[in-house]
């Protein structure tokens, strides 16, 4: 069961490599996170309904939708320090960091407080994927984005370890539609009340530009069909594995999104630790799977 937690883990990590890509360059990260979460909501609504009457309509205990309430606070706060970093910073530096500073936490949140154990194997796997994480990581650790980043790492472990516990007392779909539900309802109504508020000065001209083309509800729709389709994988990975194993899985997008950074960006510094990341972050999947 383990190795398909980290196939299905590792598909998430695809998926959540190619959003976050498609949410930097979209120039309004924000804005993009509202409509595809909404879309993402509306979606999946219907299909959720279906899938209940046809599996005799499971149950959501008292438990689990107070955890899915928890999980969609924290990843609403995960989605603004996310978008503030990716207004602040290159998708190189905010990726790298944010990503690889949860992995770390998480697994200290499985093992430390959920009890969770790993085979010496297991525990080797991980501290490689933590180091090609890291060596990735360290040359991408100045500017204005850092802190909240950095913050946004935190999140993810946090958001993370509740989901941990919240999926195993319910159904993973069913704690998943509710969660998007939650977080789509959050969404709007923060930005119904932002955008009643003043607004602070632009901070440079790509966000200018991108406040002159906002992002169409049918890119909105794609970006929303990766997340949540990445987010889900990760929910069933979690009631079939540990969190120790499952989060730094997920957290090798991070390679990828940083060569894609190096390659297409030319954000060229830091290009020969983010490649011996690159190669302790497969090893590091190799042990887990064993």
């Amino acid at each position: 069961m383990t190795t398909i937690a980290i196939g299905l883990a590792l598909a998430a990590a695809v998926l959540h490599g190619t959003w976050n890509v498609l949410v930097k360059v979209s120039g309004d990260p924000m804005g993009t996170f509202r409509r595809a979460t909404i879309v993402a909501a509306l979606v999946t609504t219907p299909i959720t309904l279906a899938a209940w009457l046809a599996t005799g309509r499971p149950g959501l205990t008292p438990a689990a939708a107070g955890l899915a309430a928890v999980s969609a606070a924290l990843e609403l706060v995960y989605l603004f320090l996310l978008s503030a970093a990716y207004k602040r910073g290159e998708l190189s530096v905010v990726y790298p960091i944010a990503r690889g500073s949860a992995p770390l936490l998480a697994v200290v949140a499985g093992i430390g407080v959920l009890g969770e154990r790993l085979a010496p194997g297991q525990l080797a796997g991980v501290a490689l994927l933590l180091l090609g994480i890291l060596a990735v990581t360290v040359p991408q650790t100045s500017g204005r984005a850092t802190v909240p980043a950095l913050l946004t790492g935190v999140s993810i472990a946090a958001y993370t370890a509740v989901d941990r516990v919240g999926v195993r007392l319910s159904t993973p779909w069913l704690y998943g539609w509710l969660l998007i539900a939650l977080l789509a309802t959050g969404l709007a109504i923060t930005m119904w009340v932002g955008a009643r508020l003043p607004r602070p000065h632009l901070e440079s001209s790509v966000v200018v530009a991108a406040a002159r083309e906002p992002v169409t509800w049918s890119q909105g729709a794609v970006i929303g069909i990766f997340m949540w389709s990445g987010y889900l994988l990760v929910l069933v990975a979690l009631s079939i594995a540990p969190l120790s194993v499952v989060a730094p899985v997920r957290e090798t997008a991070v390679v990828a999104v940083a060569v894609w950074g190096v390659w297409k960006l030319r954000e060229r510094k830091g290009a020969p630790l983010k490649l011996f990341g690159a190669s302790a972050t497969l090893l590091g999947v190799a042990l887990l799977a064993l």
